[in-house]
């Protein structure tokens, strides 16, 4: 049972219902806001200059002519915000290093696509026209290629030689992701407004995180938080790429700070390949020992991510949860595994939809077929052996993470007889006979849904709506409906009497943001707790208004009523007129919460993916998947599918399709959709999704993370089953993307020109 306690019946609009979006009428209608629909009274705009060059000394910038083209309101170099803070990197692990956070370059360039110089004028042709006037010379000669590590950790347990020693098998298997964009359907934007009246600075962006956001422009600008605002109006999609503030967003504000006009920018989609944060890139090795059963006895691996030329808050999460997530679902106790990451002369990388979540897996996951393989198991059978059972949970990794509840042995069970295995690897031989290259690959994984703490705030407002402010936010994941039926449920009230309000830093407490799949177990427990301590209140004013002790009254839609004589009621807007105390927002019987998660929550899953190859010309169709996930009490099953595809979606981008390549000059080459990949909606294969709910011990939901368990499992899933497609030739290696070329070259460099019978 899950530690919410709420009536056995459920309630309409509850948890558990799978209700349509309440923002979907709204953004479908065009009714939608974001930041490019904002266009204050004398907004001016804002336009960059780009270093077409990734490393060289600027010998020349002279903003003279820039200042003389029409329409031109101001210009700024490196050298005007020398004075300037700069923002913060999570220390998440030891010896973490400065962000090498600029606004604009100054003395030299560090990448293709920095920001060198800003120019505002009236329109945003106008601003994009001056730059182009701007006198610039780098000599790209005088400066060296940056080659700088960051961080280095480890983690060890155990006698690791001894145990390699005495192993019967030793996989052995490197993985190189593919560095990727979020891409984002709604590119970066930005808009600041300084208001000399209340001496406050009103800047809204298109981000994850506006209070952590708020903590950074007041570190950059020096001012106190108490005079910065930061809204995120509706938010086209982030994916972990609008988790940090950027260079670009405390130029705008520093130039609406200074100018004291509206200032407003807005990237094209060629800025945000070029300028925007990428993900994933990692190269992992691994070994894994097993004795003659397949039972794993020790793992060594080192994951090494690339940076890029500034840091980001989160910018070291990716190789932190990489390391600290293995050995993954697995009963591994002795380990020697070593993260590195290091700088280059790129677009800064930072956390991408699953964050080191999908590293991991990947090398795991690839590791246990390998071993089956080398073994001559079954790759089911080799996962079942070494999985961790129920009975050892909350159960401690090497690493020293813990894994809060599951039943990992039941879930791949249910994932076998969903699939069929059996049926499925009889149906491959028989295609095999034919000639047919086709692969069955299994991928389970672990999803750690974030740390911390996270802050709620319910209340009525002067109508009598119950109000549910949250610190997190949202940027389509329908946030304000799974928050409504939370507070719906925990009152037993319609769910129109609710208001979610999020993405104001003015008019929501103070919170992390939605990140690391933590908006759900931390700030749904947030907000289910605040709601609780508001019944109380309630109650209580209810049954002095009407004059009885508080076992006396019960809860109605409308309010509270005698339970002698339920015409004798009071609904919620007197509650509201009737209440002594306010908060700063203005909300009657507020109650604020700050949650503070005594753990992680842990969501895990299986994913089967079965895949045909086109032997002629490489290209790979994933034919269908099967997906079991335990994401602990789910509060919308429609919302939660909603996730799980959109994540599946994105998981086969970096299996198939996606890729962000430099060449040796550090010139991006893949700068636009003519050259970089997406997966389209013909791709997406069938689905066949089955479930689990384990509630969570860590919070007091019962809530597990959703959203990036697409892009943990099945680009895992998806390379075993291609890999396992081509065993017949001998192939034991494959490098993401697996496009048609990646195939097809496997294919002609085999030591097996035919098939392996």
């Amino acid at each position: 049972m899950s530690k919410l306690e709420r009536p056995s019946a459920s309630h309409p609009g509850g948890i558990g219902q799978p209700i349509a979006r309440f923002e979907d009428a709204r953004l479908v209608t065009g009714r939608g806001q974001f930041v490019d629909d904002l266009n204050p009274p004398g907004c001016l705009h804002l336009s960059f200059l780009r270093s077409a060059y990734a490393h060289g000394r600027i010998a020349t910038l002279s903003l003279a002519p820039a200042l003389e083209a029409p329409g031109v309101v101001a210009a700024f170099s490196g050298d005007d915000l020398a004075s300037l803070g700069a923002a913060a990197v999570n220390a998440v692990l030891p010896g973490v290093s400065q962000s090498y956070f600029r606004p604009l370059a100054t003395g030299a360039v560090e990448a293709v696509g920095q920001p060198l110089a800003a120019v505002i004028a009236k329109t945003a042709p106008q601003a994009a026209d001056a730059v182009n006037f701007i006198a610039l010379d780098i000599d790209p000669d005088t400066t060296q290629p940056i080659d700088e590590p960051a961080i280095a950790h480890q983690w060890t347990q155990g006698d690791v030689e001894a145990a390699f020693k005495n192993a019967a098998a030793i996989a052995d298997v490197t993985v190189r992701h593919a560095r990727v964009a979020p891409f984002t359907l709604e590119p970066r934007a930005a808009l600041a407004d300084w208001d000399h009246r209340t001496r406050t600075l009103t800047v809204w962006l298109s981000t994850q995180t506006p209070h952590r956001a708020r903590q950074d422009l007041a570190r950059i600008l020096d001012l106190t938080e108490e005079h910065i605002r930061v809204i995120a109006p509706d938010v086209g999609g982030a994916f972990g790429g609008k988790a940090s503030i950027y260079p670009e967003e405390a130029m705008v504000a520093y130039a609406a700070y200074t100018l004291q006009q509206p200032v407003k920018w807005c990237a094209t989609r060629s800025e945000d390949m070029l300028a925007a944060t990428h993900g994933r890139g990692a190269t992992s090795t691994g070994q894994l020992a097993f004795d003659a059963s397949g039972r794993a006895l020790a793992l060594r691996a080192r994951l090494a991510f690339p940076l890029g030329h500034w840091l980001p808050y989160s910018a070291f999460m990716p190789a932190r949860n990489g390391g600290r997530i293995l050995p993954g679902p697995y009963r591994i106790e002795t380990v020697a595994i070593g993260i590195a990451a290091q700088r280059s002369n790129t677009a800064a990388m930072n956390i991408y939809r699953g964050a080191g979540r999908p590293e991991a897996a990947m090398l795991m996951e690839r590791l246990m077929d390998d071993g089956a393989r080398r073994l001559g198991l079954d790759p089911i059978a080799i996962r079942k052996r070494n999985l961790i059972v129920p009975a050892k949970f909350p159960y401690t990794t090497p690493t020293g993470e813990v894994l809060d509840s599951g039943d990992y042995p039941t879930l791949l069970a249910k994932t076998v007889a969903q699939s069929d295995y059996q049926q499925l690897r009889k149906q491959q031989t028989r295609e095999r006979r034919h000639g047919a290259l086709t692969g069955i690959g299994v991928a389970f994984y672990v999803e750690p849904c974030g740390h911390g703490w996270e802050s709620a705030t319910v209340g009525l407002d002067g109508d009598g709506h119950i109000v549910a402010a949250t610190g997190t936010s949202a940027q389509g994941q329908g946030r304000e409906t799974s928050y409504a039926q939370i507070v719906a449920d925990t009152l037993r009230i319609p769910l129109a009497q609710i208001v979610v309000r999020h993405g104001d830093t003015a008019r929501t407490p103070a919170g992390i943001g939605a990140l690391a799949s933590r908006s759900t177990p931390i700030g749904g427990s947030a907000l289910l707790l605040a709601t609780r301590g508001f019944a109380t209140k309630a109650h209580d004013l209810a049954a002095r208004l009407l004059q009885c002790a508080t076992d006396e009254i019960a809860a109605t839609d409308t309010g509270f009523a005698r339970l002698d004589d339920p015409g004798v009621r009071v609904n919620w807007k007197a509650l509201a007129d009737a209440a002594d105390d306010r908060d700063r927002t203005g909300l009657a019987l507020a109650n604020h919460v700050v949650f503070h998660a005594d753990g992680e929550a842990w969501s895990y899953g299986c994913c089967l993916a079965r895949v045909s190859i086109d032997p002629d010309t490489g290209v790979l169709t994933v034919e269908h998947i099967d997906w079991v996930d335990d994401a602990g009490l789910v509060i919308n099953p429609t919302l939660a599918e909603g996730q799980l595809i959109g994540g599946m979606a994105q998981g086969l981008g970096e299996a198939l399709l996606e890729r962000i390549i430099y060449d040796g000059e550090g010139q991006l080459i893949t700068g636009s959709l003519m050259d970089y990949g997406l997966p389209k909606a013909t791709m997406i294969p069938p689905l066949r999704r089955g479930e689990m709910q384990t509630p969570a011990r860590a919070n007091p939901l019962g809530a597990k993370g959703v959203g990036e368990s697409g892009c943990i499992g099945i680009p895992a899933a998806v390379v075993n089953a291609a890999i396992d497609a081509l065993a017949p030739y001998g192939v034991t290696q494959l490098d993401m993307p697996l496009n048609p070329e990646t195939i097809w070259r496997a294919l002609q460099n085999s030591t097996f020109p035919r098939p392996i019978t």
